[in-house]
Order: C-alpha cells, then structure tokens, then sequence
C-alpha cells in the first residue's frame, strides 16, 4: 500500500476548510448499528522491515515443479520482449484511453489487438477485452438472448464438456437474468458432444448453443454438425475456444456451412503467465450484423479533420455512458495491460510462430500419453483425438499419485472427479511447447515408479 503523507496538520486543515470538526463527522449519515467499533481478529500493524521478511518466509514454503497441469491455464514460452516492453511507464501505468488525443498509442495497439482477434477466430469485429474467458462466456451468453428476437425461452444449451468453472461463472450471472441454462450430456465412450444429444430440442424454443473447441478433456467436439444444426434451427451459435489451438484448426467463423455468430475465450495462453489465478483477460468477437450488441468498449480507426489517420473510443454502450437499462455492459475497464502483452505476444510469433507453438504442444502431449498409457494401471478415459491435454484413468486415488509426483517434483496434472463424479480417478494431463523430451522422460520414469508399488502410491 503507498505511504499517504498526511499529518495531523494536515487533516486540520482540510476538516477546516470543508467546515467539519472531525473526520468522524464526514461518516455521520450511517447509523451507529451498522458501524463497527474495531476489528477484534486484525494484528496490529508491522514495520516494512518485518512484513518482508514474513513474506520471504511464506515464499519459501512454496514448492514449484515441472508443470503438466493444464485444465484452462497453460504454461507457454513467453519471449523476453513482451513484458519488456509491456512494462515501460506509458503502457504499465495506462488507464481507459477516455482522452482519445492523448492517448493514440494506447488506442492503436488496442486496436491491433482487435484486428487480431477478429482474423484468429475467423470474424468480423472483436472488442478490447473482458475480465475473464468465463465472464467474457457470460456475457456471449446475454448478447445471445439479445440479438435473438426470433427466440422468446432464453433456454441456453451449453455442451456438458465446457470448463466447469467456466459453468459455474455463467450459471452465476446467468441465474438471476431469467436465463436458463440447459447442460447436454458427452458420450461416455468419446468424451464430445455427440449432435444426437440435440435431437431432443428438434422443435422446442432455444435461444443459443455454447460450443467449445476443444473441449475441457481436451478432445475435438464435432462443431460443424452442432453449428449447422443450431443455423438450421434460429439458433445462436457461440463458441468458447482456446485461442492456441486456432493456429492449427479451423476458425469458428468457418464452422459448418454459415459459421458461428460469437466466439469467446481466455487470452491467458497469449503471454500471460501463470500467476495464482490470474488476472488474465477475456477475447470477445462477433459479426459485424451483432456489433451493437458487443460487450465492453470497441476501438475505431478514423481521420482527423487534416485527413490523417488516428483512432478513438467506439460504441461506448456501456453504463458509465448511457442509461444502465440501456447498457450492453456493465464492465468498467478492458485488461489494457494483459491486452498490450498479448498483442505483442502474437506480433513477435507471427501466425508460423504460434502455429508452431500449437503444433509443439500436440506433439508433446501426444507422445506423453502414447507413453503414459503403457504403464500398467493406466489407461484413456476417451477415444479420439486431442490438441494438448488428454484425460488419464488410473486404477488407484488420483490424489495419491498426485502427491507422489509432487515430491519428485512434478506437478502431474488436474483431477477431474470433484467436477464429474463418474469420471473416478481420472487425471487431465497436459505438455505445453515448454515441455522438453527429458521432463517428459521423467515423468513416465516416476509414474511407472508410483504405478509399479503394491497398493498404490
């Protein structure tokens, strides 16, 4: 926290020319009852000399290991640049560009970042960022109910193999906005989406289908045949994407014959470290025929009166500039600075660059379960292709064998069975570019070791 240089002369003086006897008075309006006396369980404060030291304590109970967790957090190479660059004065200590002519730097790299976005996910506009891929999903999710005046249910049908949290967050936002959320089931065999699951809703009101590509178990969800069947049904398409992947597949804007209407996602694989949860940001894109149904803030390319080129601040529906009623949002401010790494991150990669990227990642996590899936007592949950994590079936506690890894020094990966009670013992492994073929090696070495022992880890 900084140091606020104010004395008791000071505060005299400002109560004095406010015209307040104390600063106590400035509270005056709120009743006595709902006021707190004292916070009984807070330590009184310490010195900055000793605060320090209690911090390097707790970093050093800290344990790091080799990391084959993914499970929507990824750990990628971050080139020396992005936060070199990120991290100089005028763009670490930027705010919202609400000055335009002050602030054509900031509103040019964010508009670089758009135009980005929109070519990765195969669509017409993208905005300056949300919060979060779940609460970027969110919102996808209340411009749906928007844009869909044909649709009066507001029944949403989200693909059961959607990031859990990610179900949860728009459960959350969702569940007082008289929108309701309808989870379809996977195939027990393939861990998709299967198009059948769709049959039920042939001739019923739904308002939008969530998508995602590729899946939480990191498989490949059938989304030509689900966007084709929610465009032959005035549905709106929506997909959750992990913006890696997009270098080697498909673009959602070219799913099935006519595409899908929004695409959404968590930007955190795009130079963002991994950082105890967070901050990251949201990616966000739609058709030009939805733009002003668009979350957040969008940034224009324009010319000035001298007919030079500039940018500025566009379709501002948000509640800071228009009624709330009438708001789009109600996000106060896109993650400039995660946004300015990420736009550097893709500028230095280029489009081979993160192909290369995601074609490293395939590479790695399919020769790390081709491996993995030879020990004895370990096997695929599902059958079929993934892009850079796989789910794992053990034949003992995953905990336990998490915990094994963990004193060799790994961090083996994300246990499943709190989120799907019949997935029982199952593990999400996952091997990012990152990955080297000896920490691969090492791996396989400890889990065959941990495997080998009689009844279990």
């Amino acid at each position: 926290m900084p140091y606020i240089p104010h004395t008791e002369d000071d505060i005299r003086a400002q109560l004095n020319t406010i015209g307040v006897n104390s600063v106590e008075d400035l509270f005056d309006e709120i009743p006595a009852s709902l006021r707190i006396n004292g916070f009984e369980h807070i330590p009184s404060g310490s010195s900055a000399m000793s605060m320090l030291q209690q911090a390097r304590q707790l970093a050093n109970r800290n344990r790091n290991g080799v990391c084959f967790m993914g499970a929507g957090s990824y750990e990628h190479h971050i080139p020396a640049a992005v936060w070199d660059i990120a991290s100089r004065g005028e763009f670490l200590t930027s705010y919202t560009p609400y000055q335009a002519e002050a602030s054509q730097g900031t509103l040019q790299l964010l508009y670089e970042f758009q135009t980005m976005i929109a070519e990765l996910t195969g669509m017409d506009v993208a905005n300056a960022s949300l919060y979060d891929g779940a609460t970027a999903l969110a919102e996808a999710i209340l411009m749906a109910v928007r844009i869909n005046r044909r649709s009066k249910s507001n029944r949403i049908l989200v693909a059961g193999t959607l990031h859990p949290l990610y179900r949860e967050t728009i459960e959350t936002i969702a569940r007082n906005q008289h929108i309701e959320l309808i989870t379809l089931p996977f195939d027990a065999q393939t861990g998709v989406t299967s198009p059948d699951a769709l049959t039920a809703y042939q001739n019923e009101d739904i308002t939008a289908l969530v998508m995602v590509q590729p899946n939480f178990f990191g498989r490949f969800e059938p989304v030509d045949a689900l966007s084709d069947w929610a465009y032959a049904h005035h549905v709106v398409r929506i997909a959750c994407v992990n913006p890696v992947s997009l270098a080697m597949l498909k673009s959602p804007g070219e799913w099935g014959e006519h595409g899908v209407d929004i695409v959404c996602g968590e930007g955190q694989p795009l130079g963002v470290p991994m950082a105890s949860g967070g901050p990251y940001f949201g990616f966000f894109s739609t058709r030009m025929e939805h733009v002003r149904q668009l979350p957040g803030r969008l940034i224009g390319r324009t010319l000035d009166k001298d007919g030079q080129p500039g940018f500025s601040l566009t379709l501002q529906a948000r509640e800071q500039h228009i009624r709330r009623g009438k708001a789009t949002s109600n996000i106060c401010t896109n993650q400039g600075l995660l946004v300015t790494a990420a736009t550097i991150h893709m500028s230095l990669l280029g489009p081979d660059g993160l192909y290369r990227v995601a074609e490293q990642c395939h590479h790695n996590t399919n020769k790390l379960i081709d491996a993995l899936v030879q020990i004895p007592g370990v096997e695929h949950a599902f059958n079929g292709p993934v892009f850079h994590e796989a789910l794992l079936r053990l034949d003992r506690p995953v905990d336990d064998v998490l915990a094994a890894l963990q004193q060799e020094g790994i961090l083996g990966g994300y246990p499943v069975q709190a989120h799907y009670p019949e997935l029982t013992n199952c593990l999400l492994v996952c091997a990012t570019e990152l990955r080297t073929n000896q920490e691969i090696n090492d791996y396989v070495k400890a889990l065959t070791h941990i495997m080998s022992q009689r009844g279990g880890a």
